[in-house]
């Protein structure tokens, strides 16, 4: 008779560890159901911007757990450049791979968003004016201000601009 009572424990248990865990291979509805389990402070850092049409800048982000239990980011931040008009996704960084870093209370990660000078008022440029950022796992999406200039399209929606996965801080 005491199956059923462990059973529900071990259920109970198994859910709490995996709380803040955006993790899995759930779908999208999985994913939003988790989405506000962790609370996530995010700083976008002075980056070294790129200062002419086509170099290369890099803008780095750090990612702070505030919630007073340990928090898992897995898989790669959103981001999404906006112009007020259009956006465009930025893809992952070629070749990296996504890996698995828990936050305890107060700890940070960190990642970078790269990208190429586009030239001002260029059709294949983009105005970037905000760039959103999305965390797996905490909820909304943030928008901050765009300080780098133009990106350089790809194509009309592919931007040249992409992301890494996330590192601990200090790494």
């Amino acid at each position: 008779m005491r199956a059923i009572p462990i059973a529900v424990t071990a259920l109970a248990a198994a859910l709490a560890l995996t709380a803040c865990d955006s993790g899995g291979s759930g779908s999208s509805s999985d994913q939003s159901s988790k989405a506000a389990s962790c609370r996530f402070g995010i700083e976008v850092e002075a980056g070294n911007a790129a200062t002419t049409a086509g170099d290369t800048g890099n803008v780095p982000v750090t990612v702070t757990n505030l919630d007073s239990a340990p928090c898992t980011l897995k898989g790669f931040p959103g981001i999404e450049l906006n112009s007020g008009d259009a956006s465009w996704t930025a893809g992952r960084q070629p070749g990296a791979k996504a890996a698995k870093v828990t936050l305890q209370p107060d700890a940070a990660a960190t990642f970078t968003i790269t990208y190429v000078r586009g030239k001002s008022g260029a059709k294949d440029s983009a105005a970037v004016k905000t760039v959103k950022i999305t965390i797996p796992g905490g909820g909304d999406a943030k928008s901050f201000p765009w300080s780098y200039g133009a990106v350089a399209l790809k194509t009309g929606d592919d931007p040249n601009a992409s992301v890494s996965p996330f590192q601990v801080a200090g790494d």
